[in-house]
C-alpha cells in the first residue's frame, strides 16, 4: 500500500473530510465551514476548498491580494458577492475569478438556504492582502500573519552614504 496521498477523492469521501469552522477576526459576520480537498491530496502550491455559508452569515471580509490568484464557484444556494464597488447575486454555476493583485471582493448569504462553493487560489510562502474598508493590511508567510493599520505603515527609503 502507497503513502501517496488521493489523486482521486470520491463525493462520499468528500462528504465525510472533517469540517474547520472559520471567522475572521476583523468580520464579527464572518462564519465559513471550510472542508479542504487541497490538504486531502497533499497539494502544497494550491489551495482547493468547500466552503459552506449558514443564512445571514458572510465569509471574511472586503479583502483584495496582491500576490495570490483566487477563484470561487458557487455550487449550491445564493448569496450576494461585492466585486469593487458592485453587488451582484450569484448562485449555482457562478464564478469569480479574480488576479493578482486582484480588486476587492466579498461574499454574503442573506437568504435562508446554505451558501455552498468551491474556492480556491495559490498558496504562497508570502502573500500581502489589503483590507481597504478597514484601512489594514495582513501580511502572511510561513513565520506568522500580521495585521497593520494601513494609516501608520510608513514608506521605507533606504539612506545611502
Amino acid at each position: 500500500m502507497s503513502n501517496k496521498p488521493p489523486s482521486l477523492i470520491r463525493a462520499a469521501e468528500i462528504a465525510e473530510l472533517p469540517t474547520f469552522p472559520f471567522r475572521h477576526p476583523l468580520n464579527p459576520q464572518s462564519e465559513v465551514h471550510i472542508r479542504s480537498l487541497s490538504a486531502l491530496a497533499g497539494l502544497q502550491r494550491i489551495g482547493l476548498h468547500i466552503g459552506r455559508i449558514p443564512p445571514g452569515r458572510e465569509s471574511f471580509v472586503y479583502h483584495y491580494h496582491h500576490l495570490e490568484e483566487e477563484f470561487v464557484y458557487i455550487l449550491a444556494g445564493r448569496g450576494i458577492a461585492e466585486i469593487g464597488e458592485e453587488t451582484h447575486e450569484v448562485g449555482p454555476g457562478d464564478a469569480m475569478l479574480f488576479t493578482a493583485p486582484s480588486v476587492g471582493h466579498h461574499l454574503r448569504n442573506p437568504f435562508d438556504a446554505d451558501l455552498v462553493y468551491l474556492m480556491g487560489g495559490e498558496n504562497r510562502g508570502f502573500e500581502i492582502g489589503e483590507f481597504p474598508r478597514l484601512r489594514k493590511r495582513g501580511i502572511f508567510s510561513q513565520a506568522g500573519a500580521y495585521i497593520v493599520d494601513a494609516d501608520a505603515m510608513q514608506p521605507f527609503v533606504p539612506r545611502s552614504e
